[in-house]
């Protein structure tokens, strides 16, 4: 069975919105786009690259897969995670697009996110990453199918924007089991559901 880890950007007030460039998610009159940028570090690209280095899958929502989608094919190849994310298998979730999905090795999980990743996480048998994808992750918490959360805590409080969190989501407790923090002052913080 297929662990699946959400590794994700947010703000000490759970934001989680458009972290990587200003115009990326602008929904609800978001400002504050590309907050995360300035804090990233070698500590960041090593927890970043420890994680691509080991044989996983993306497993992204509609509206990132084509966020991506539209960037990564274009990103020059001395980025350190082009290669990685553009040769990955990448599993998307939507009941909206349609196939043939245009970026290579996608593939499209029509249906109930829940019942559609539960089916992945039996059969895969490789590890599944998700970036982004505020919505899937509600879904799937909702149903227990996250494994781990790895969350870079950005030392930055924006106020508005989406938040990974939200109120009347789902309840969980989580188990701390590792942490790291960045020469930014960024805290990486990796969580485990648990039920007690």
């Amino acid at each position: 069975m297929s662990k699946i880890t959400a590794f994700e950007n947010v703000t000490l007030d759970g934001v989680m919105q458009a972290p990587a460039y200003k115009d990326e998610d602008r929904r609800g009159g978001f400002e504050h786009g590309g907050w995360a940028t300035p804090y990233f570090d070698s500590i960041m690209a090593e927890v970043a690259s420890a994680g691509a280095a080991t044989q996983t899958a993306l497993l992204l929502g509609r509206r990132t897969y084509v966020d991506f989608a539209a960037v990564w094919p274009n990103m020059p190849d001395d980025n350190p995670f082009t290669k990685v994310i553009n040769n990955a298998q990448k599993y998307v979730v939507s009941e909206t697009l349609d196939e043939p999905l245009t970026w290579n090795n996608s593939t499209l999980l029509k249906g109930d996110a829940a019942d559609t990743v539960a089916k992945l996480k039996k059969q895969s048998g490789t590890d599944l990453v998700i970036l982004g994808s505020g919505a899937l992750i509600q879904s799937l918490m909702e149903h227990n199918l996250i494994d781990e959360f790895r969350l870079l805590i950005h030392p930055l409080v924006l106020g508005s924007g989406r938040h990974l969190f939200t109120n009347g989501g789902s309840f969980g407790k989580l188990r701390l089991i590792d942490t790291k923090t960045s020469t930014t002052g960024v805290l990486i913080a990796t969580y485990q559901p648990t039920s007690s």
